[in-house]
């Protein structure tokens, strides 16, 4: 029988190639997109990432989230970190959340609230994720802006507390395949993966409209 981790991974697949090949993804990996394109790209995860984790202490003693609540995947330190060199000291005053952020983050903060399975399929499509692909993004964006190796502007893809990556994947995965579900739970859990990459592909359309390349 499939493992629900291999369930997971291959049910939200489709959602997953459209979020990385979006338009605006695309552009900014591309080198297409100037540094205030990146830099309004990280203040929309830190809204998301922000719901994440408030939830986080919260959630550590559930039996369905508890586990998968790591603080060694912790990025809103990092993330505070990369504004505060992109947009200055006073980053907070002028960050805003995009239509789109505003409606993604209030799903996590929903599901933390009221669905600690829900909670466990956003989880895992942000730092699963983060883990992966982000550090094609990482690269690109040293070699595109001239940021530091894995220095400031760039410390939301650096894991410091995750010395094998690979090695941390596969316990997260074997959380997953445990995970104190039923199988009506599990099916619930898929769908809401694939909402999360739907929400997360949407954030990616707007800051397409807002970064237009003009041809």
């Amino acid at each position: 029988m499939e493992s629900f981790s291999t369930l997971i991974r291959t049910a939200s697949h489709e959602q997953h190639v459209e979020a990385e090949t979006s338009t605006f993804m695309s552009d900014l990996l591309g080198g297409r997109l100037g540094v205030s394109a990146y830099a309004r790209y990280t203040e929309q995860l830190w809204f998301v990432y922000e719901a994440l984790e408030n939830a986080a202490g919260r959630l550590a003693a559930d039996p369905v989230a508890g586990p998968f609540v790591r603080p060694e995947l912790f990025r809103l330190a990092a993330l505070e970190r990369d504004l505060a060199h992109l947009r200055g000291s006073g980053w907070r005053a002028g960050v805003s959340a995009l239509p789109a952020t505003r409606a993604y983050a209030d799903r996590v903060r929903e599901c933390a609230e009221r669905w600690p399975g829900g909670y466990v399929a956003h989880h895992y499509t942000r730092y699963l994720g983060d883990l992966s692909g982000g550090q094609i993004i990482r690269d690109r964006a040293e070699k595109t802006w001239g940021f530091a190796r894995k220095g400031d502007g760039v410390r939301f893809y650096v894991f410091e507390q995750i010395p094998n990556p690979a090695a941390f994947k596969r316990g997260y995965r074997e959380l997953l395949d445990g995970v104190a579900v039923d199988d009506l739970e599990k099916q619930r859990i898929v769908a809401e993966c694939k909402r999360a990459f739907a929400l997360n592909t949407e954030v990616f359309r707007a800051l397409g409209e807002e970064f237009p390349l003009s041809a």
